[in-house]
């Protein structure tokens, strides 16, 4: 979320908590960049008008990496001009200020169904597993996992991601997050947590270790 209106943005991840996301937050555009370059994200809500790089000029470089994220925009900025100009820049979906807060949900679930973050009963599932996002664990035929809190962070973003290489940085800051204070090596720790419980089910080779790079969630 990158909003330089500190109420408005306080609000919104305040009300996106409660819905269970998980948010990062950014007040310029400097720090909205950082953040969105860091692939670690599903969807980025971006308003334009910011201190520092605007709204456009986040997509525009955010998009010419490569990173193919769903943005929504937020913006008082209402013309239609407005609007097809944030469209061609790359932006996904726009909402103008003030918005209703079920259109606001509504629109983020669609975005991240239509990106295939988001099954349309919260599950996602992947080589035999389903993971429950309102649950917060994981099943196999049926039985549960017994995930922790971050096992289940860390499954969650293995399957958003699938067949895709994740670096160590990069499950750290999604799953502990950039001010934890604890070091990198508790991801492979909790890789191996993972796998223990995948293997009680015969399914600990859906998480593949990729020789200096990361980890992978595919299905051999």
């Amino acid at each position: 979320m990158v909003e330089d209106d500190h109420a408005l943005r306080e609000a919104v991840v305040a009300l996106l908590t409660e819905e269970n996301y998980l948010v990062d937050e950014a007040a310029t555009g400097d720090e909205g960049l950082y953040l969105a370059e860091q692939g670690i994200h599903d969807l980025l809500v971006l308003d334009i008008m910011l201190p520092e790089i605007s709204g456009l000029e986040i997509i525009k470089r955010v998009r010419a990496t490569g990173h193919t994220m769903p943005i929504l925009l937020l913006t008082a900025r209402d013309s239609v001009a407005d609007r097809v100009n944030g469209l061609e820049t790359g932006a996904d979906d726009y909402l103008t200020k003030p918005f209703a807060i079920p259109e606001l949900l509504a629109r983020i679930k669609a975005l991240l169904r239509r990106s295939g973050n988001l099954g349309k009963d919260g599950k996602i599932s992947y080589g035999g597993v389903v993971i429950d996002g309102k649950l917060r664990d994981g099943f196999v035929e049926g039985q549960a996992l017994g995930l922790t809190a971050k096992e289940y962070e860390l499954l969650e973003f293995l399957m958003l991601n699938k067949e895709q290489i994740l670096t160590r940085e990069q499950i750290f800051d999604r799953v502990w997050g950039f001010a934890s204070e604890t070091t990198i090596s508790v991801v492979d720790l909790y890789i191996h947590y993972l796998r223990k419980k995948l293997a009680s089910f015969d399914r600990d080779n859906l998480i593949q270790t990729i020789r200096g790079a990361g980890f992978m969630l595919k299905e051999k």
